[in-house]
């Protein structure tokens, strides 16, 4: 049993059934190739249906040893258990051998996020004198106004602007697609980039209906967007590690501290379980005690 061969199923499964995106896909691969490796470097030669469970916990304890975090842990594990499953579907095996494998215990993280004084100093930073400076500033306010993914950001299209409704079509994971609310700063800023920059652009191929475009007329990358935020964080002077994510983050903090319905927040993040939401109803906790003490009948 070729584990080559399983593994390109198991990327046109994850493609074709699941409908996850090329860097989802590359990731559950990369955890079996994980294992793979390891059984590589133990010299044990075994096909998929060969491996045990003490094989997959000896496996666990060498990533650790390997000083990966608890997440990375977690994630690689997912993975394989997913690989696993993929075979049994395919009557590929009888058994799983993954079913009793555990996962180290995580502690959930709470994500940092921003104030709004936070998000008007670093966008107040931004050098509106410059081309970039222009279409930064109307990212940025896209980020925050939207709560929109790096990925999504950077794959926009000017076909899925719908400013006279105010909502904008975003391709989240999956290729799924959510309409999304948009405020009037962040439309405002992206008429001023898009009629008085972006125009006079020259743009390549293939990218005439990409909304965000680097100096080349190319699409931006996940990185640059990091690498944007990252340096404006710095210049403000702000201590707390963020990224295009942290936006995203401060985004849906700020509706539930306003009081949302947490399903209306659920569909604009494009989560698909609510549980995935509910983490932004404990980061402050100052908002709950206030929100309990004013709407609980015995308080």
């Amino acid at each position: 049993m070729n584990w080559k061969v399983y593994t390109q199923g198991f990327k046109s499964f994850l493609a074709l059934e699941k409908s996850l995106s090329a860097n989802s896909i590359e990731a559950y691969v990369h955890d079996v190739d994980k294992l793979i490796q390891f059984l590589e470097y133990r010299n044990y030669s075994l096909t998929p249906k060969d491996v045990e469970l003490a094989h997959l916990q000896e496996f666990v304890k060498w990533i650790n040893e390997l000083g990966m975090s608890a997440h990375s842990q977690a994630r690689i594990i997912s993975g394989i258990k997913g690989f696993y499953k993929y075979l049994l579907l395919e009557n590929i095996l009888n058994n799983d051998a993954t079913t009793l494998l555990e996962a180290p215990k995580l502690g959930r993280k709470l994500p940092d996020t921003l104030s709004l004084d936070d998000i008007n100093n670093i966008i107040d930073a931004i050098d509106l004198s410059s081309a970039e400076g222009q279409r930064n500033k109307a990212m940025l306010e896209t980020l925050y106004s939207c709560g929109l993914r790096v990925s999504e950001l950077v794959n926009l299209r000017i076909s899925n602007l719908y400013f006279n409704d105010e909502f904008i079509k975003v391709i989240g994971k999956g290729d799924k697609e959510r309409l999304v609310p948009i405020g009037s700063v962040a439309i405002k800023q992206i008429l001023i980039y898009k009629d008085m920059v972006r125009c006079h652009q020259d743009i390549k191929k293939d990218n005439e209906d990409i909304l965000f475009l680097n100096r080349r007329g190319a699409k931006l990358t996940r990185v640059m967007v990091f690498t944007i935020i990252k340096r404006l964080a710095f210049k403000v002077g702000l201590k707390k590690h963020i990224s295009p994510h942290t936006f995203r983050h401060s985004f849906a903090t700020h509706l539930i501290e306003g009081g949302a319905d947490l399903r209306a927040v659920q569909e604009m993040l494009g989560h698909e379980s609510i549980t995935t939401t509910e983490i932004y109803t404990h980061l402050d906790r100052d908002y709950l005690r206030q929100a309990i003490i004013q709407f609980h009948p015995r308080s």
